[in-house]
């Protein structure tokens, strides 16, 4: 009976998790993310919202990933400018359709002490990815980029990852309830 009633905790403490878990994640997105360019290779993972604003962009609220090898310590706070690229500040804004990005793209930090800011830049001919990367010494101003600091061309995407719906989640923890309260009910009868 004892190793039954262990049994039973386990298995409660087990869905339990994923259940909260999903709880979680139904009030967020994560997403695969990757982009690349002449010497530039930079993927890794989102965290959004899950209701996208009127124009269909979701809020981006974490970041991780590697650029070039370097790790990706931190996202850039909306509405402020990656060091060296003042005063266009990051919105953190990503969507399904394409564009994905705005003109005011996201920003992060890498483990480097290298800033970059991915964008939409409408405003060219042919309207494309870009990517700003500035790395130490970090002079003020867009206009001020050094020899250490770029902005180029990058080719773009982004991609939910699917999660499973609340609902079988619940369904997993009934039917998991179900075989305790069916077990513990057998060891009653034997």
């Amino acid at each position: 009976m004892k190793n039954i009633a262990i049994l039973a905790t386990i298995t409660l403490a087990a869905t339990s998790g994923t259940v909260i878990g999903t709880m979680q994640s139904a009030l967020a997105l994560t997403w695969n993310w990757n982009y690349s360019g002449n010497g530039i290779t930079a993927s890794g993972t989102f965290i959004t919202n899950k209701t996208p604003d009127e124009l269909g962009f979701y809020q981006i609220y974490e970041i991780t990933g590697t650029r070039n090898g370097e790790t990706i310590t931190g996202l850039q706070p909306d509405g402020t400018a990656i060091p060296g690229n003042e005063p266009f500040h990051v919105d953190n804004l990503i969507r399904l359709n394409t564009p994905q990005l705005t003109g005011d793209g996201f920003g992060y930090v890498t483990s480097e002490g290298n800033y970059v800011s991915p964008f939409f830049a409408s405003f060219l001919p042919t309207p494309s990815y870009l990517e700003v990367f500035s790395a130490p010494p970090l002079t003020p101003g867009f206009e001020n980029l050094g020899a250490e600091d770029s902005e180029l061309p990058i080719s773009f995407s982004a991609t939910p990852i699917a999660v499973p719906e609340p609902t079988s989640i619940l369904g997993l923890l009934a039917l998991g309830t179900l075989g305790v309260s069916s077990l513990l009910n057998k060891t009653k009868a034997g």
